[in-house]
């Protein structure tokens, strides 16, 4: 599930949450220059992936490799300027609800960068223009709709010109209009600055409209991997569940547990003691 042109590399990796195991020998790539979605059921260890390559958790097994680096083998200092080399966009935007939306998108470069006021004066509104937005860079956060928050923190991810962006659920809580717009946006920002993008999501027509790749995970490992129309004619009774949403399939509606009658049974001890 490897391949040369992978920017990004997971191989032989196990992680696990105390207990709770996410991943079990896991091997997956994306690819560079290119838009990968990952998709899979809830708990199927999706954002996970973004942690692992941004550095924020470390697995008890493997490797993820960056541009050649190992990132979970990084010190403090490299993970830092590995990180400077991201562009993150939250779930829910994550904007600074006391500075407006031309101070949100300045942030980044007055603290990462010695850059003049005018220099970040001219890239705040560069940034906005590119997202639509250089009309509403002082409005604050709660006079935004959700799509101008999301699409406010898009330009404040790319801020710093990163060379990766990573999306958290792009989609969530959007309309088919703000929704549409955030998926055109994800397409040309990352053509236009020849950037690699990986994005989580649960929207299928949103994800198969912008990206180049899937990944859908289960079970702790990639079911499949390829591009959209691959997975739209895939036989495989696990990609059909999840692509066309059908109740049942692989993926049981009941969590895995002891027979009814057992459970009734230890109910039943334990409201004699």
């Amino acid at each position: 599930m490897i391949k040369t042109t992978d920017l990004i590399q997971i191989s032989s990796l196990n992680f696990s949450y105390g207990e709770s195991e996410i991943f079990q020998n896991l091997d997956v790539g994306f690819s560079a220059g290119k838009v990968t979605a990952i998709m899979g059921g809830s708990g199927s260890g999706k954002t996970t992936i973004l942690k692992l390559i941004g550095g924020q958790v470390r697995p008890q097994k493997g490797r993820v490799i960056c541009d050649s680096k190992v990132v979970n083998h990084m010190r403090h200092n490299e993970l830092f300027a590995h990180r400077k080399t991201i562009g993150m966009l939250f779930q829910f935007g994550a904007l600074f609800t006391d500075l407006n939306v031309f101070e949100n998108v300045a942030f980044p470069l007055r603290e990462q960068t010695a850059l003049p006021d005018a220099a970040i004066k001219d890239l705040v509104l560069l940034k906005l223009h590119a997202v639509g937005l250089r009309g509403a860079s002082r409005l604050m956060p709660a006079e935004l709709s959700g799509g101008m928050a999301r699409r406010v923190a898009l330009a404040r991810a790319i801020a710093l010109d990163p060379s990766l962006m990573l999306y958290d659920e792009p989609f969530t809580g959007l309309d088919p209009i703000s929704t549409a717009i955030t998926g055109n946006l994800i397409r040309t920002l990352n053509d236009t600055l020849g950037i690699t993008s990986v994005f989580v999501t649960h929207d299928i027509k949103a994800s198969f409209k912008v990206a180049d790749e899937v990944v859908l995970l289960s079970r702790g490992c990639v079911t499949a991997r390829g591009k959209p129309e691959d997975l739209m004619e895939s036989t495989d009774p696990l990609v059909q569940q999840f692509v066309n949403g059908e109740v049942d399939g692989p993926v049981p509606f009941h969590v895995r547990s002891r027979s009814y009658r057992e459970d009734l049974a230890l109910v039943q001890s334990e409201n004699l003691k």
